[in-house]
């Protein structure tokens, strides 16, 4: 019998190859199917795991095979990522195990014609584990060596390797890629409304749950062991990265003040400004869509803020808002390319040529925030992307046409100071800060200038 873990992850990887589900969506399908907590966390572990590995695994297939990937059916193509992916990432698994288990789904694939050739692939591989057919680390400084090398062997899109070897150079760009294919930790933030986070570890330790602080983020808890999620949601924790959580400071809400978030869901940043404010005050939280709506009401009542109010605003024109704010943060619908680490399948999704239509649409969007900014109000910039086009080339443009703006420095800031670029811009680099590329502006309207 086929392990349940594989046929799970088999459809789950069909769904995103297709484009009829993204990654979240084809793991919590993929969920449903499994009773055994261990096969959840197998068949999450091929899903992600082939998808950050793919562009390995598909030179791989090619070499063994000796034909192009688009000669191949696409379910068993399916099949092969993720069994390679096994055979070579997961020590634990039985080499003929996983091998039989190739030949079973190609089979109940209704591919019996290929079962000798995958099962011809797979063994071929087993047998050049130790030296596989990959482009080796360049030894000087030919750009082909090093793009193949950091594209192919490491598993990213050559497009996006060109970018960071421009800026960056080869050792940096490889230590990205690196960061970008290791298995994240699963980090919280603390919900001071409830809890501190020496509290929250506490109430965590006894439930079998081991943390350790992050780093930097004041309220961020790393999970060492357990598994927190099991626990029934009572709002003293959220899931949510360290750079995120330190965006959520460049926006310094403070007690008292009112505060829009103009891209809200899922809320980690609007729960995070609410305790920053100690719920004095006023947030408005606003999305677009009804889903995501639903999503945030969810966590602005397990935060236990009262003074968090939620508001579908329209995709275009004039927000809803009569009085200004003296914050408003717009964490824009980006690439996400900063998040890679987390989420594999977005270096695959995302296109180049997207880059130029996703900052028209930010412009769009921080030019209609900025009628809600209130004189002498802060208007925060954020993306959970890399690239210049979305981030701080946005950012000029902005300024360029509202010179009542002016940006300001968080260079002095005692937590995000030492990711202020040279123009006090917030900044998180993996190779630099083992975080993921997340960036924040901090943009002043001067009093009395629309």
């Amino acid at each position: 019998m086929t392990a349940p873990a594989r046929v799970a992850a088999f459809h789950a990887l069909r769904a995103v190859d297709n484009g009829s589900a993204d990654l979240p969506s084809a793991l919590a399908r993929s969920r449903q199917h499994l009773q055994d907590d261990r096969d959840r966390s197998l068949a999450a572990d091929i899903v992600t795991g082939t998808l950050r590995w793919q562009r390995s695994v598909d030179h791989l297939i090619e070499q063994m095979a000796k034909r192009p990937l688009t000669r191949l059916d696409a379910d068993v193509v399916t099949i092969l990522r993720l069994s390679l992916y096994q055979l070579l990432n997961l020590t634990r698994v039985p080499a003929s195990a996983v091998v039989d288990d190739a030949v079973d789904l190609t089979r109940a694939a209704r591919k019996p014609s290929a079962t000798g050739f995958v099962n011809a692939v797979l063994r071929s591989t087993i047998r050049q584990k130790h030296r596989l057919p990959l482009p080796p680390r360049p030894a000087g400084h030919d750009t082909d060596a090093a793009l193949a090398y950091l594209g192919i062997t490491h598993s990213h899109p050559d497009w996006l390797v060109r970018r960071w070897l421009e800026r960056y150079g080869f050792d940096d760009t490889e230590r990205w890629v690196q960061f970008n294919n290791a298995t994240p930790p699963l980090t919280l933030r603390a919900n001071r409304l409830r809890a501190t986070r020496d509290a929250v570890r506490r109430a965590l330790d006894d439930g079998g749950v081991e943390t350790e602080p992050a780093s930097i983020a004041p309220d961020g808890l790393i999970v060492t062991a357990g598994n927190p999620l099991r626990r029934p949601a009572d709002g003293l924790f959220f899931v949510q990265d360290e750079a995120s959580q330190l965006v959520a400071l460049a926006a310094g809400a403070q007690p008292g003040e009112r505060v829009l978030d103009l891209c809200a869901s899922p809320g980690g940043k609007t729960t995070a400004m609410a305790a920053d404010m100690d719920d004095r005050g006023v947030i408005v939280a606003s999305d677009v869509r009804p889903r995501r709506l639903r999503l945030l009401h969810d966590t602005v009542r397990l935060s236990g803020s009262r003074h968090t109010h939620i508001v579908q605003v329209p995709g275009r024109g004039p927000l809803p808002f009569t009085d200004a704010f003296d914050c408003v943060l717009v964490d824009a619908p980006c690439s996400g390319l900063g998040t890679i680490r987390r989420d594999p399948d977005i270096r695959w999704r995302r296109r180049e040529g997207e880059l130029t239509t996703l900052a028209r649409d930010q412009e769009d969007l921080l030019a209609r925030a900025a009628g809600a900014v209130a004189a002498g109000g802060r208007l925060v910039y954020a993306t959970c992307s890399s690239e210049p086009e979305e981030n701080e080339q946005v950012v000029d443009r902005f300024m360029d046409q509202h010179p009542g703006f002016e940006l300001t420095s968080l260079a002095p800031h005692p937590v995000l100071g030492r990711f202020a670029d040279s123009r006090g811009m917030f900044r998180t680099l993996p190779f630099a800060h083992g975080l993921e590329a997340f960036f924040a502006a901090v943009l002043v309207r001067r009093d009395g200038v629309r």
